[in-house]
C-alpha cells in the first residue's frame, strides 16, 4: 500500500498510477484519514485487499457533474452520509438549524444535503444507470428498514429503496465490504449478492429467501403504528450474528427488503489489523487553508480500545449499528498507537481518552454469548445485572497502567462513558479507586439520565438507587484520596414516560443535591432506537403497554426548563410548569422552593409561601426579611441579589453559604 492520502482529485489518482478506480467513495464528511471515521476504515480495508479507492467528499448535490470526478468506477460507488445521520448533523431537536458542522472544513454548515445518502444515491443513479451503488455508514445502517423520521414526522421506507441503491452494508462493515468487493470482482451481478452477512438487499422472489422471517409490510405498519412496534421488537431481537434471523419487509409492487444477520464480530487480531492500517491520522491537507476540520480535535489524542455495547439503553442506536458483543484491541496494538501519538509535535503529554461506546467494557458480558449469541429477550445489565455477567476491570486496569507508564505521558483521561452499574457489579474496588486517582480531569461525566424509576425503566437504565450508591462511593473515594473532583451527570428531559410530575421530581432532586447542570439534552428521536419507536407509537414494544409521550414543544420546553430552574430566563416556564403540575408549594421563600413568587402573588399571599402556610412559620423569616428580599429582587428576574452573589461563587462555597444562612435564620446548631 502506498503511503499518503487516498486520491481526492484526478491528478492525485494519476500520481498513484490508477487509470480507473475500483471504487469511488462518495462521503458527506470532509475526508479525514483517521480510524475514528468510517470512510477511512472502509477505504483502507479495501486498499489492504488490493482494491483502489478514490474519494469524493461533500459533492455539490445540485451539480450532477460533481460525482463524475473520476468517471465510472470498475466495481461500484460507495456512499456514506458521514459519521452522523445528516438530519442530526443539521438540526437541533427543536428543529432549529445548526450553525456549525464539525465534520466540514472550517466548521461551515450546509455542505451536505438533508437525507444525504438518499440524495447522493439518486445523484449517482441519474448519471450512471448500471453501476452498483453500495450504501454504508450510520445513516444507512439505522434506516435500513422502514422507520420513523422525526424531522418530517413521517413513516419512511427503507433507505435502500429511496436511494435507488443496490445494497446496504450495515454495521461496521469491514468484513461485508470485502465480501461484496470480491463478489463484484468475480463478475457476480450485484442483484445476485444476497449471501453476505451484514447486508440488506431487495428482491421480488421472497420464496427463494431461505429461512426468512416476514415482518409486517410497510403498508400495514404505516396504517397501524402498533404493527410497527411489533416489527421493531422482532428486529431488536435479531441483531446477533449467531442467533439472528433473516428478516423480510414487504412493499407495494411485490418488492421485499431483506436483511441478512449481522457480520460476525471482529477477533482481537482482526481489530488490531484494522487499526494498524496506514492512516494519515488527520484531514486532507487541502482543508488547511479553510481552517482544518474541527472534529479532529476531539479524537486526535484519543485511543479507541473497543466497540460494541451490551448496555442496552433504549435511546441509543449502538445495538443496531455495532451490536451487543464487545470487541477489543490488544494492549500491544493500543500501546503502539499511543507511542505514535507521543511523537506528534502537538502532543502535550495528555491522552484524552481510552475507550469506545462504553469505556469500561473490555470483554463480552459473558462467555455464553460467544457460543449461543446474545440473549434475545434479556438484557445484560437491565433491570439488574444478569447472574452470568462477568464484571471484571482487571484487563482495562492493566492497559491504563501501561499507558500511564509510557515516557512522555503525563496523564491518561477517560472521557468515554463509564457504565457505573457495571463498575459497581465488580466486587474489586481497585479500578474504581484508580479511576478516581489517575483518570479524572476534575470532573467525571456519567449518564444517570433521570432519577425517576418509571422513566428509567423506559430508558433501559438502572434504578436511581444504583446511581446514588455510585455517587456516594465516588465522593468517599475522593475524600479518602484527598481530591476535590466532581460528578457531572448527563440528564435528559421529555423522554417517553416523563410527565411534568417526573420533571418536577428531577428538579427537586437537583435542588437537594445543590447542582444545576449547564447543559440539558432534550430527548432526540433518532432512527431505529427503542425510545424513538415509543415516541412515535406511544407504546413500549417490549411489554406492549401505552407510554406517555411529551410531543408538545411548549411542554418539552417546560420539562427542560425545570432541570435548570435557577436560570432567570426559565422563570416563566418553571412557574407555569409548577402550576400545571399542581406543585405551587415549590413557589415561595421556603428552603424547598424552586422559585420565588411573582410580585402580584406575594401581595395575594399576604406573607404566605406557596403552600399557603405563613413563611415565617416555615422558615423563621420575619416580615421584614421577606420585604427586603422583595426589594432586592430585580423585577421579573425571580432572583434576589443574594441569589446572584451565590451563583457567582464556586459550587462548594455556595452550598456552605446557603447552609450557614439557613442555620442562622432557623436557629439550628
Amino acid at each position: 500500500m502506498a503511503k499518503g492520502f487516498l486520491p481526492v482529485t484526478r491528478e492525485e489518482m494519476e500520481e498513484r498510477g490508477i487509470d480507473r478506480p475500483d471504487f469511488v467513495y462518495v462521503i458527506g464528511d470532509a475526508y479525514v484519514d483517521h480510524p475514528s471515521f468510517g470512510h477511512a476504515i472502509i477505504s483502507r480495508v479495501l486498499e489492504a485487499h488490493g482494491y483502489s479507492v478514490c474519494i469524493i467528499s461533500q459533492p455539490d448535490w445540485k451539480d450532477e457533474g460533481s460525482i463524475d470526478v473520476f468517471g465510472k468506477p470498475k466495481l461500484a460507488f460507495l456512499v456514506s452520509a458521514g459519521n452522523m445521520d445528516s438530519m442530526v448533523n443539521h438540526y437541533y431537536v427543536s428543529g432549529k438549524r445548526r450553525q456549525e458542522d464539525a465534520y466540514t472544513p472550517g466548521g461551515k454548515a450546509g455542505k451536505r444535503p438533508d437525507h444525504a445518502a438518499v440524495v447522493y444515491g439518486n445523484l449517482i443513479r441519474r448519471t450512471y444507470k448500471d453501476v452498483p451503488i453500495i450504501l454504508g455508514g450510520i445513516e444507512a445502517s439505522l434506516r435500513r428498514m422502514a422507520h420513523y423520521d422525526y424531522w418530517s414526522d413521517s413513516f419512511r421506507r427503507s433507505i435502500l429503496l429511496d436511494s435507488q441503491a443496490d445494497l446496504i452494508s450495515y454495521g461496521m462493515g469491514e468484513k461485508s465490504i470485502v465480501e461484496i468487493a470480491d463478489a463484484l470482482a468475480s463478475d457476480i451481478d450485484v442483484k445476485d449478492i444476497t449471501f453476505v452477512a451484514g447486508t440488506v438487499y431487495k428482491t421480488k422472489k421472497p420464496d427463494e429467501v431461505y429461512g426468512g422471517v416476514r415482518l409486517p409490510s410497510y403498508e400495514e405498519m404505516k396504517a397501524d403504528k402498533k404493527r410497527y412496534a411489533d416489527s421493531f421488537l422482532v428486529q431488536h431481537n435479531n441483531t446477533d450474528p449467531i442467533n439472528g434471523n433473516v428478516l423480510m419487509e414487504g412493499y407495494p409492487g411485490g418488492v421485499y427488503v431483506v436483511q441478512n444477520p449481522p457480520q460476525k464480530p471482529l477477533t482481537m487480531q482482526e481489530m488490531d489489523d484494522v487499526y494498524a492500517l496506514p492512516y494519515m491520522r488527520t484531514y486532507h491537507p487541502s482543508y488547511e487553508s479553510q481552517g482544518g476540520v474541527p472534529a479532529i480535535r476531539e479524537i486526535k489524542f484519543s485511543l479507541i480500545s473497543n466497540r460494541g455495547c451490551f448496555g442496552g439503553c433504549s435511546f441509543c442506536a449502538l445495538t443496531f449499528h455495532q451490536g451487543r458483543t464487545v470487541q477489543v484491541r490488544s494492549h500491544a496494538s493500543i500501546l503502539e498507537e499511543a507511542k505514535e501519538l507521543i511523537q506528534d509535535k502537538d502532543f502535550k503529554g495528555y491522552i484524552h481518552d481510552v475507550g469506545g461506546p462504553t469505556a469500561n467494557f473490555r470483554a463480552p458480558s459473558c462467555q455464553d454469548q460467544l457460543v449461543r449469541g446474545v440473549c434475545k429477550n434479556r438484557q445484560c445489565l437491565f433491570p439488574k445485572p444478569c447472574p452470568h455477567l462477568d464484571a471484571d476491570h482487571r484487563d482495562y486496569l492493566e492497559l491504563l497502567r501501561s499507558l500511564r507508564a509510557l515516557p512522555g505521558v503525563k496523564k491518561v483521561f477517560i472521557r468515554s462513558g463509564i457504565r457505573f452499574d457495571y463498575l459497581l457489579a465488580d466486587s474489586d474496588d481497585t479500578f474504581f479507586r484508580e479511576l478516581v486517582q489517575y483518570h479524572v480531569s476534575g470532573q467525571l461525566k456519567v449518564a444517570p439520565e433521570h432519577i425517576c424509576d418509571a422513566v428509567l425503566k423506559r430508558m433501559g437504565k438502572p434504578e436511581n438507587a444504583v446511581y446514588e450508591k455510585f455517587r456516594k462511593k465516588y465522593a468517599r473515594l475522593n475524600e479518602e484520596l484527598g481530591l476535590k473532583q466532581y460528578l457531572v451527570p448527563y440528564l435528559m428531559s421529555s423522554h417517553p414516560g416523563s410527565t411534568l410530575k417526573e420533571a418536577v421530581a428531577l428538579a427537586e432532586y437537583l435542588r437537594d443535591l445543590g447542582y444545576m447542570p449547564e447543559q440539558v439534552q432534550d430527548f432526540y428521536p433518532t432512527p431505529s432506537t427503542m425510545s424513538t419507536v415509543m415516541y412515535y407509537t406511544e407504546v413500549d414494544p417490549r411489554d406492549g403497554k401505552p407510554v406517555y409521550v411529551c410531543k408538545n414543544p411548549h411542554e418539552k420546553a417546560m420539562q427542560r426548563a425545570l432541570i435548570q430552574y435557577r436560570n432567570p430566563k426559565n422563570y416563566d416556564l418553571v412557574h407555569e410548569a409548577l402550576t400545571k403540575a399542581g406543585r405551587t408549594d415549590l413557589i415561595g421563600f421556603g428552603p424547598k422552593c424552586l422559585i420565588r413568587p411573582r410580585k402580584e402573588e406575594r401581595s395575594r399571599m399576604g406573607g404566605r409561601d406557596g403552600s399557603g402556610r405563613k413563611t415565617a412559620e416555615r422558615t423563621g423569616q420575619t416580615g421584614k426579611d421577606i420585604r427586603m428580599a422583595g426589594k432586592r429582587r430585580r423585577p421579573g428576574s425571580g432572583r434576589t441579589e443574594t441569589d446572584r452573589r451565590e451563583a457567582r461563587q464556586p459550587e462548594t462555597r455556595r452550598k456552605k453559604t446557603i447552609r450557614n444562612v439557613h442555620k442562622k435564620k432557623t436557629g439550628e446548631d
